[in-house]
């Protein structure tokens, strides 16, 4: 009586423990939920994409009236003929075109300097990923320059403005040979400064960037960002007559020591704003509108206030009538799968419209296709981590930027359509700056997180976390379950072929045998390291093919990995249960994700797609030897085809096939130059590759191939 009365008296456990409980005595039913359930909701984004709007009112695009006008288009035809002349003057020459844009920016009463840089020495080093981004500069040993950019910088002083801030248009442009759309550019870039140079509405300062593009657009604004952010003093006096100087060949006063000292002073306005990067790219060969590309993504996925590009968007096509863009994957707008997909989609989505006409998520099937070839490439850009334009560099400095490039849809010697381009041009151009210049702050009120599934639609970052959640729910649960050595009720599976009851097992695996499992994540951890220093040293090879670094560095990984196991023990050898294992690595993969959400969502989303399935199906080839032939099928075949899947190389065919059409890929050599490519950048998807996706592949090999080992102490008591 007293037993059961105690029995009785016995408080139940909280509603939350016996929840997890339920769920880890199923976690089988619900991983396949969660992640069925996450690829249709990750599926189901174009069709809940959001139109775009303005948060910011203070920007109020359009409001007041345009005042460039045909006089400045006049202008910029003079200039650019003005720069023909200087390019045939100059004879090959690169510094006449600098020159002549310093000498007509002074005329306007601005601040003109020159600012000379090197090209970046890209080089994969360890520790570049966490060191602060700046410009790598070689110069010969004698200290002479014998290959240097020139940047053209002038500046307006706001009339109304206290020098605080400032607002940065950049036109970038190759010295070592202008093109007509360069020479475009150029001309459009200085007739809306010329423009500003008499603005009295000005509140914020204007700075011209001529950025000088011959090694890179990126590399010219980014070299003029650095030392405007990090000024450089120098401990003594540099004499500028010992060293090859740029500027020193293009100024106009031979016994002018004065100019010489105005136009190498680097001078600064106040803290930018946003940025404006512009260039007119190759004609369309179709199409009866022109057109503008929208560039916004930055590094590991930034992307600039989504206000600064509505208010892009909303000028181009509202006042100047030009169709914009964003970039897209083209592969998929042909895609027969994908549009069947949208088919369902729009069915279904019609149908519940039916039953509640709030419910607004039908889409028709072009849209459909559309927004997702969009989505997908608003996702790989961000997840490859590297900038799309130089607007990037700006965002390494948290200033809002945006690189718009436009399309003409006329021949550039058509001189009327030509005025007319560069008169809507410039009218885009000056409502920007005029919708910047209103803001008594910084961007703040808009996303800093979404997609974009066309230039008027986006995904915020509550819609498509969505998916990634619903994919990442499963792995807390399982790894539980298999910790715990979790069964079902009244069925105990003997995948192992192994003696005993449930009381047995758990007696067997403590509370400390995860600490066997712990060491071979470590080992592979460590492995995962030394396999991502690996190029550092093996470029150090001159002469080399990508696919011989690409062979050299395989080998050198296999060998390090046998070393490392005949000196610390393999996974089969140390006697680690494949549950522990498999439940370390699902650990492990959580916190990775978790991890690699925060730095760059979009490469976890990728991410997950491939490596959540593989962790989850993950199971011993020799127990799955027990199962009917058609489970014990169709799970050989998901585990083979999830592992082949989520080899690096492989998982990097997928997506270079799906971003540019083609299979027909060097796999070995165009996996080593995609690496290289994003070290280079110090893109946070190589440490992802390596740190998290490689040790989870590797650990998911160890699983399929487990022997299913026996405890010693059940091996003796038969």
């Amino acid at each position: 009586m007293a037993s059961s009365a105690k029995e009785e008296a016995k408080p139940k456990p909280r509603l939350i423990v016996r929840l997890g409980v339920f769920l880890a005595s199923h976690h089988i039913l619900f991983s396949a939920v969660c992640c069925t359930a996450g690829i249709i909701a990750l599926l189901f984004l174009p069709s809940l994409a959001k139109n775009t709007y303005l948060s910011e009112n203070a920007l109020i695009p359009g409001s007041a009236n345009t005042l460039f006008s045909t006089e400045d288009v006049q202008e910029a035809n003079r200039f650019a003929k003005g720069i023909e002349a200087a390019i045939g003057e100059s004879r090959g020459g690169t510094t006449e075109i600098p020159k002549f844009i310093a000498q007509q920016t002074k005329n306007l009463g601005a601040e003109v300097y020159y600012h000379e840089f090197l090209p970046d020495s890209k080089c994969f080093h360890p520790l570049k990923f966490f060191t602060s981004m700046t410009n790598n500069m070689a110069a010969k040993p004698n200290g002479t320059y014998t290959n240097f950019g020139i940047n053209t910088v002038g500046i307006i002083r706001a009339p109304r403005g206290d020098g605080k801030e400032a607002i940065v248009l950049v036109t970038p442009y190759n010295s070592q040979k202008v093109t007509p759309n360069e020479l475009l550019s150029l001309a459009l870039g200085f007739s809306v400064f010329s423009l500003l140079s008499r603005a009295a509405w000005l509140s914020k300062d204007i700075v011209w960037l001529s950025a000088d593009s011959q090694f890179g657009e990126y590399s010219a604004v980014s070299s003029w960002l650095n030392q405007y952010h990090n000024p450089m003093f120098l401990s003594h006096p540099v004499n500028l007559d010992t060293k090859i100087y740029g500027a020193n060949q293009i100024l106009y006063k031979p016994d002018g020591t004065a100019e010489k000292a105005e136009l190498m002073a680097f001078k600064r306005a106040g803290t930018m704003a946003a940025a404006l990067i512009f260039k007119v790219g190759e004609t369309r060969k179709y199409g009866d509108r022109d057109s503008v590309t929208m560039y916004a993504e930055a590094s590991n996925g930034q992307m600039p206030n989504l206000d600064l590009l509505n208010v892009v968007h909303y000028l181009a096509v509202n006042r100047q009538g030009f169709r914009v863009n964003v970039e897209t994957f083209n592969s998929l707008l042909s895609s027969s799968w994908l549009r069947v997909i949208a088919e369902v989609f729009q069915n279904l989505g019609s149908l519940l419209r039916k039953i509640n006409p709030d419910w607004k998520l039908d889409v028709t099937v072009p849209d459909y296709v559309e927004g997702t070839a969009n989505l997908a490439s608003s996702m790989y850009n961000q997840a490859l981590g590297v900038p799309t334009g130089s607007h990037g560099a700006f965002r390494d400095y948290q200033v809002d930027a945006v690189s718009l490039e436009f399309a003409p849809a006329f021949h550039l010697k058509n001189e009327n359509a030509k005025s007319s381009f560069l008169l809507r041009g410039g009218r885009l151009t000056e409502g920007v700056v005029r919708s910047v210049n209103n803001l008594l702050e910084k961007f703040h009120q808009s996303f800093f997180l979404y997609f974009l599934t066309a230039p008027s639609k986006f995904i915020s970052v509550g819609v498509y976390m969505i998916p990634f959640a619903l994919l990442l729910a499963p792995l807390p649960i399982v790894a539980a379950a298999l910790a715990g050595g979790s069964k079902t009720k009244g069925k105990l599976e003997d995948e192992c072929k192994t003696k005993g009851n449930a009381d047995d097992l758990q007696m067997e695996g403590g509370s400390w045998k995860w600490l066997k499992s712990a060491r071979v994540l470590l080992i592979i951890q460590f492995w995962a390291v030394l396999v991502s220093l690996l190029p550092y040293y093996i470029s150090q090879i001159p002469g080399a093919m990508p696919i011989q670094y690409a062979v050299i560095w395989a080998v050198l990984s296999i060998t390090i990995l046998i070393i490392l196991y005949a000196m610390f023990g393999s996974p089969s050898r140390a006697g680690v249960e494949w549950k522990l294992l498999k439940a370390t690595m699902i650990t492990s993969i959580t916190i990775g994700m978790g991890l690699m959400s925060i730095i760059n969502f979009a490469t976890a989303q990728l991410g997950a797609l491939i490596l959540i399935p593989m962790c989850l199906f993950s199971r011993p080839l020799r127990a799955q030897l027990e199962m009917n032939f058609l489970p014990r099928t169709v799970l050989l075949a998901s585990n083979i085809l999830l592992t082949v899947l989520g080899f690096p190389p492989a998982a990097f065919l997928i997506m270079k096939g799906l971003s540019k059409g083609s299979w027909t890929v060097d796999i070995v050599g165009d996996f080593w130059l995609w690496m290289e490519f994003l070290w280079e950048w110090s893109s946070a998807t190589y440490l992802y590759v390596f740190l998290v996706h490689l040790p989870c592949w590797l650990l998911c090999i160890h699983v399929l191939l487990h022997p299913c080992y026996q405890p010693e102490s059940k091996m003796k008591q038969e």
